[in-house]
């Protein structure tokens, strides 16, 4: 196994685990629901022990865990602050816009399982999975809320 290759897939995963906290740190300032805050502490909680698991894999790799996000997670962050403002904080939109940070990050772990598992080790792998199948519950958790509040 090369280490730089692992630890370069395991920062792609931290990178969108640091997009999902600051996701919903802005999501919760968006709102007044104390439901939602609380839901979003909840997810921020699901990204913070992946992080942990992460960073401490890269660590043992020899490496250092990115601190930084990805560009579409300043994008889905300036997002919300927009429709926030234009809405009202609007609970559909910012259920909506965290829908889209949540497919943001299923697609980054889908890609990483997909394209690039070869280059983890089966315990790693293990790892994102687990962390994958935690996020999806996360987002359908996200999904369903957005659609009971349009159809009620």
């Amino acid at each position: 196994m090369d280490n730089e290759k692992n630890i370069v897939v395991l920062n792609q995963l931290v990178e969108i685990n640091n997009d999902r906290v600051e996701g919903y740190e802005t999501a919760s300032k968006e709102t007044q629901a104390n439901d939602l805050k609380k839901l979003f502490t909840e997810l921020q909680s699901t990204s913070r022990s992946n992080l942990q698991e992460l960073s401490r894999e890269v660590v043992a790799l020899g490496g250092t865990p990115t601190e930084s996000t990805k560009v579409t997670g300043k994008f889905f962050r300036v997002w919300m602050d927009v429709k926030a403002a234009l809405t009202g904080n609007d609970r559909h939109t910012i259920l909506s816009s965290c829908e889209f940070g949540e497919d943001e990050a299923l697609k980054t772990y889908q890609d990483v399982l997909d394209n690039k598992s070869d280059t983890l080790t089966a315990g790693q792998l293990e790892m994102v999975r687990r962390q994958e199948q935690k996020i999806r519950a996360d987002h359908d958790k996200i999904k369903a809320l957005r659609d009971e509040k349009v159809s009620s």
